[in-house]
């Protein structure tokens, strides 16, 4: 086949020189001489019109390449021969090859894979003024290969017909089919795909195993094998075309959620499937060429009326219907047995008859906007049954938008009278002290500020109680005997007070009475008597009898407060005074008690912002070997200096922390303070094993102090070892499971635990055996009387033979005469701490004493 001649390509050599000779051609000839003025004068407009033209292509040509190079595909112009013309950057790009190794080339250089003949079909569609699409696979330098789409249209350069094609890489779009396929062979969900005939093009893993395909064949085969039939709910058989399938592909429109059977004649099986059908157009098509059908196994849900029906009740949730034209109801099975009428309402005025009157109210006007504006329902209403029990039903329902007569509501109820039972058990709990049935701490706030809140109710007075001696129960009984005590009392506090007020156990062995005094201004010092009437008998326990009576302070609204913590506080002010003139009493908030108030207010205030103004420092008291002088450790001891109020006594200031919760965030700032300096004298060859620290008991119980504890090692990169925690004797008998757990995640750590002052406080010893300790702290208390006091040496002898039999450490606090050491280290107590070795050093003042 002889090839037609190539088209020149745009601003090519041969159509320069043709104008470059023409132009030159032209100005030799208007130098010359020998022509007349006219025909020079014609020539010279000659020159400057082909001088014009050649700017006007000049400017055609570099706008065609700027142009032809800005098309971000691969763009190819083409000889009707099927010889390559020119080639766009992006071309270049694409192929990986330069302009001068393709242009001139036949297109097989590109398309390697093209069969004989292939511009055939294109020269003839383009003849047509068609345009000519088709995929085929082009090829780089490196012989690598890529999909691609290629659209050709007619292109006309010097008179002579080309072609233009631009090719569309489709690796793209083989990747996302693909990841397509993959994606919906993993599905649980069958989906199959159908052409435009019908005939299944493809069919996902959960497709062919819901329809029992044998591996080879193909699901058209299973389809067409004569075994199944597909039915209608009703069990009629349905023809190809009333397939959701092939309905979507004759009506264009998507067949949702139908329910078909899929009957094995052979196997006897009826499997049930929900079947969405999607058409799928290609573009610019107005009738679809594929369609998509996504079907899910429901056969467990439609197996039996029967089992329905049981999984209603199982789950406690029936269904109801109502046609609001003729007020028909209907109810199912579970329906009925959750409202326990009979006969069972068959209306919705029946129904709502069996609702309290609020409850009625609202489920009325809930179906009326729903008739009206057609939105959905979603109550909780209460209820009664025939034989009196109430219910709780979560009532759900949708409607049916049609004319009035017509409109229809359907929905669900559901029995939550456990939930809601449960609910409000456990709102109870939330606000009832679970010892003695009494409103706890937050409940008894909340009371205060509601009453404060309402006007009718604002003029009230809170008595603090708190009891007497109580801790001398549980030191001699334990902690089981002091929750019997507690329980007891509080029976007391209750038939004194009566109706008249409101009783909460604050915490520990505190309790509340909040009443009203706009009535009976005297009714808060009355109650105060019957109170302490209640207390005047002794308490039985365990075979012993006990005198257990009781403080209380007295704060009323508006005088004394107007929030519930600052009349709480004032109660409790006057609750210490009372205690301070000898206990069994109660006293009123006063005026120079407002003063001493406003003091620890003050002290409070600034205690708060103690920590984040940077006013703490701490101290360390050395721990040293009795014999040697040695040290072997250091207690960290905090200190405060507030600009206001000066150096404050750590026995006046920690106490206010205690009561206010500050002491969690000091303690936490101590904790990590120390650790660090710990770390830097280990840096610097200190010789020293462990710092302990104080922990309060609001810490212990307040926090996850195990957690802080952890982060404090971990930023200081101590070992657990190297941190000692000092718990004071009242942990040993609250809380005692999460006690246990919280030292046994600490032992873990390595942490050393010592119990301080220990013989000061409750001592119990049947908790003191069952806690993971390490060791025991002689408090000062007993050592400043040895060894000439009898008392104290009995003590100090007990304590060591306690520690000693235990296996714990023991450590002597408050030393300062050399007597009170020598006789410690005859006890065979070999670690000591006090005056007689250093009071507590700052950090510099330590170095430069033991480096």
């Amino acid at each position: 086949m002889s090839r037609e001649r190539p088209a020149q390509r745009p601003g090519s050599p041969t159509d320069t020189t043709d104008a470059a000779a023409t132009l030159a051609a032209l100005e030799s000839a208007c130098a010359r001489t020998d022509l007349s003025a006219q025909t020079r004068a014609l020539l010279e407009r000659a020159r400057d019109a082909l001088d014009q033209a050649r700017a006007a292509r000049n400017y055609a040509q570099q706008r065609y390449r700027a142009l032809f190079d800005a098309v971000p595909d691969p763009v190819s112009i083409i000889a009707w021969d099927g010889t390559v013309l020119d080639l766009n950057k992006a071309g270049m790009a694409a192929y990986r090859r330069p302009r001068e190794e393709i242009v001139g080339q036949p297109i097989e250089v590109l398309n390697p894979d093209l069969p004989v003949g292939h511009m055939g079909p294109v020269r003839d569609a383009l003849r047509r003024g068609d345009s000519y699409v088709i995929e085929v696979t082009n090829m780089r330098a490196d012989g690598t290969r890529f999909p691609v789409e290629v659209h050709s249209a007619n292109f006309e350069h010097e008179g002579q017909p080309c072609l233009v094609a631009v090719a569309r890489d489709l690796s793209g779009r083989a990747e996302a089919e693909s990841r397509y396929r993959e994606l919906t062979e993993m599905v649980d969900k069958g989906v199959i795909v159908r052409g435009a005939d019908g005939r299944i093009l493809y069919a996902n893993a959960a497709a062919t195993g819901l329809l029992d395909a044998e591996v080879g064949a193909t699901l058209e085969d299973v389809l067409r094998s004569g075994d199944w039939l597909v039915v209608d709910e009703d069990g009629r058989v349905l023809r190809e075309p009333e397939m959701p399938s092939f309905q979507a592909l004759s009506s264009g429109r998507t067949a949702s959620g139908q329910i078909i059977g899929f009957y094995n004649k052979r196997q006897r099986r009826l499997t049930w499937l929900s079947v969405t059908s999607v058409p799928q157009y290609a573009a610019g098509a107005d009738k679809p060429h594929k369609v998509l059908s996504v079907f899910n196994d429901i056969t467990e849900l439609k197996r039996d009326s029967a089992m329905f029906e049981r999984a209603q009740a199982l789950a406690h949730v029936g269904g109801w219907e109502w046609d609001a034209g003729h007020d028909q109801l209907y109810l199912t099975a579970e329906s009925k047995r959750i409202l326990g009428r009979d006969p069972a309402p068959d209306t919705i005025t029946g129904l709502l008859d069996g609702l309290v009157d609020n409850d009625r109210q609202r489920f009325r006007h809930a179906l009326d906007r729903a008739i009206a504006t057609s939105c959905g329902i979603e109550l909780e209403l209460r209820g009664v049954r025939g034989d009196g029990r109430p219910f709780w039903i979560r009532a759900t329902g949708e409607a049916d938008a049609g004319s009035p007569l017509s409109a229809r509501l359907v929905g669900t109820l559901q029995d939550i009278t456990d939930r809601k039972q449960a609910e409000d058990s456990l709102r109870v709990q939330a606000r009832t002290d679970p010892l003695t049935g009494l409103l706890n701490r937050d409940a008894v706030r909340t009371e205060i500020e509601t009453r404060l809140a309402d006007p009718g109710q604002s003029r009230l007075a809170v008595l603090y109680i708190d009891l007497d001696r109580f801790k001398i129960v549980n030191d001699v009984l334990g902690h089981a005997a002091g929750d019997r005590l507690l329980a007891s009392a509080a029976r007391r506090i209750r038939r004194a007070v009566g109706g008249e007020g409101v009783i909460a156990r604050f915490g520990g062995d505190e309790f509340l009475v909040v009443c009203a005094t706009a009535d009976d201004p005297s009714r808060a010092p009355r109650l105060a008597d019957a109170i302490l009437e209640a207390f005047g008998d002794s308490f039985r326990l365990d075979g012993e009898e006990f005198a257990i009576t009781a403080s209380i302070g007295i704060a009323q609204s508006p005088d004394d407060g107007h929030r519930s913590q600052q009349l709480i506080q004032s109660a409790d002010v006057a609750m210490y005074d009372s205690k301070r003139r000898g206990r069994n009493g109660w006293q009123v908030f006063t005026a120079e008690l407002a003063a001493q108030q406003a003091e620890r207010l003050q002290l409070e205030t600034q205690l708060r912002r103690a920590v984040s103004n940077n006013e703490l420092h701490l101290v360390y008291q050395p721990q040293v070997d009795l014999a040697s002088g040695r040290l072997i450790a250091a207690e960290a001891l905090v200190r405060w200096t507030n600009p206001a109020l000066g150096d404050m006594q750590p026995s006046h200031f920690i106490n206010h922390a205690e009561s206010t919760g500050d002491i969690v965030g000091i303690g936490d700032w101590v904790l990590t303070r120390a650790c660090r300096q710990l770390r830097e004298w280990r840096r610097q060859g200190l010789p020293i094993e462990r710092v302990a620290v104080n922990v309060s008991y609001r810490q212990f119980i307040g926090e996850d102090l195990a957690a802080h504890v952890r982060a404090a090692l971990k930023e200081s990169g101590l070992p657990g070892s190297a941190l000692e925690l000092e718990f004071t004797e009242r942990v040993l008998i609250e809380d005692e499971p999460d006690t246990l757990r919280t030292f046994a995640i600490l032992r873990e750590l390595g942490v050393v635990l010592t119990i301080d002052d220990f013989g000061e406080g409750y001592s119990a010893l049947n908790y003191l055996r069952r806690l993971p300790i390490h060791g025991l702290k002689l408090s000062q208390l007993f050592v400043q009387g040895v060894p000439d006091n009898t008392s104290d040496v009995a003590v100090c002898q007990a304590v060591t033979g306690i520690a000693r039999s235990l296996g714990l450490g023991l450590v002597a606090e408050g030393i300062e005469t050399v007597a009170q050491r020598d006789y410690l280290i005859g006890l065979g107590v070999s670690v000591g701490q006090g005056y007689l070795f250093s009071a507590g050093l700052t950090p510099g003042e330590m170095q430069q004493r033991y480096l």
